[in-house]
This record gives structure tokens, C-alpha cells and sequence, in this order.
């Protein structure tokens, strides 16, 4: 059984004494992959070092809305330079977070939609975050037009869902499917076409229920991939194949 991890900060400094250790860890509980995006230009550096030297660790550049307050105007000629010049599979983490009260909706938005523009031309996936702003999100993904990607820890109604399927775009379930009540993600999930599905950790956040309140890791996608083929009344091997033929179809992987 095989599965990928489609959003992990493995890059993260809580990762540099042990990250050897768990790559091993996870390729042993069937993790193959992991997809790391960026979340300010001023690590991107260190997220080309933490992918590097493992194949199947994958970079995505991008600069996140929560981080906005790091970011400048600048950043984005720099991240197309860079979308340019290295091995990128995706643009992200990018997005909207209204959660936040004091980031500044303006200029997230501007962030957002010229990291969509930048995706469509690279034509390159996006991974979007999407924090009490998923009809905002959707809006723009419609407008540029022309986009595929993932909207990472969904957290939506399942008519916001539907709407993102038209628009090619896929749903990124992770440890919050865990827990008791989380209803709405569950019926979600329960219902939605498998061909848009797939399965992250988020690590080093987010863990799932029988893990809260520690460190969260990509050996923790077993435990997701279970939680997510129980709430689809479905095998879980079967399950793993279909999300790992998303995250090979959508990031272009091996």
C-alpha cells in the first residue's frame, strides 16, 4: 500500500534533528512521497536544502497569507524568478485566511491572485489555504481561469465543494477527519467523488485525535488514510490507491 503526504512543512526546524529518521520511518509504514510548501521567501532557501538531497521529498514555492506581514511586493518578481530556475511541482502554500483579523485583506489578495497568475503561467498545480475564505478562494480561481491545485485542509460545505470540482480542483483531507466532531468534513469526505481526493498530515500541525497535542509527522498518514476509507465505508487499500493516483496525476509524480 502506498500513500503520498500532498502537505507536510517538513522543512520546519522542529524536523532537522530527526527528519532522516522519519523519512525512513514512513517509507516503512508505506509513506512514499511528501510534498512540502513554502511559506515566506525567507525559507525558501532552506526548503530547497531540506528537499534536495531525498527524491522523493518535493518542493512548492510560495508565500502564505498568514505569514503576509514577512512578505514584500518584491517577493513575487523573486518567486517567478524562482519558478523559472528550480524543480518546483506546485505554487503554494498561497491563499486567503479571514480568520486572522489584523492580515490585511487587500494585500492578501493581492499575494493570491499573482501567485494564481504565476501558476497558470508555469502551468503548475496550486495549494491553496483557504481559512473562513473558500467562496473568496473560489472566486478567483474561477476568474483567472485555466487552474488546477488543492485546497489543503478543507473545511467547507459540501456546496463550496462541489463548486471546486468543477473548477478542477482537488480537496486536501488531513488529522481534523479524526476527530469526533467534525461532522461537516466527515460528510464532506463521505460523499465526495474520489477521483478529487487526497490525503496530507499538515505536519508538524494538526495532528489527528490519537495523537493531539503532539508533534504531527508523515508517519501519522496511515492513520488519516484509515479514519477517511471508514468515513467512505471503503477498503483502505483501495482508498490508497486512489489518492496516491491523484497525487501522482496532480503534482506529476513518479
Amino acid at each position: 500500500m502506498r500513500l503520498i503526504d500532498t502537505h507536510c512543512h517538513f522543512d520546519d526546524t522542529v524536523f532537522d534533528a530527526d527528519r532522516t529518521a522519519i523519512l525512513r520511518s514512513m517509507q516503512q509504514l508505506g509513506v512514499s512521497d511528501v510534498v512540502v510548501p513554502a511559506v515566506m521567501a525567507g525559507r525558501w532557501g532552506a526548503l530547497k536544502n531540506t528537499c534536495a538531497p531525498a527524491a522523493n521529498v518535493h518542493a512548492a514555492y510560495g508565500l502564505h497569507p498568514l505569514f503576509l506581514p514577512e512578505h514584500h511586493e518584491d517577493d513575487l518578481s523573486a518567486l517567478e524568478q524562482r519558478l523559472r530556475t528550480e524543480q518546483a511541482i506546485a505554487v503554494g502554500e498561497c491563499g486567503l485566511d479571514y480568520f486572522v483579523p489584523e492580515l490585511d485583506a487587500e494585500r492578501q489578495m493581492t499575494f493570491f491572485v499573482t501567485q494564481l497568475e504565476l501558476a497558470k503561467q508555469f502551468d503548475l498545480p496550486v495549494i491553496i489555504h483557504a481559512r473562513r475564505a473558500v467562496d473568496q478562494v473560489t472566486k478567483q480561481i474561477r476568474r483567472v481561469g485555466g487552474l488546477r491545485g488543492v485546497v489543503h485542509s478543507f473545511a467547507g460545505s459540501q456546496q463550496q465543494a462541489e463548486q471546486l470540482f468543477k473548477l478542477n480542483f482537488c480537496l486536501g483531507i488531513g488529522g481534523t477527519v479524526t476527530y469526533e466532531r467534525a461532522r461537516r468534513v466527515q460528510r464532506v469526505v463521505a460523499h465526495m467523488p474520489v477521483e478529487a481526493l487526497l490525503l496530507e498530515t499538515d505536519a508538524p500541525d494538526q495532528p489527528d485525535s490519537e495523537w493531539r497535542g503532539q508533534r504531527n509527522t508523515p508517519t501519522r498518514l496511515p492513520v488519516i488514510a484509515a479514519a477517511v476509507a471508514a468515513v467512505r465505508n471503503e477498503p483502505v487499500a483501495a482508498l490508497a490507491a486512489a489518492t496516491t493516483a491523484n497525487a501522482q496525476r496532480l503534482f506529476e509524480l513518479a
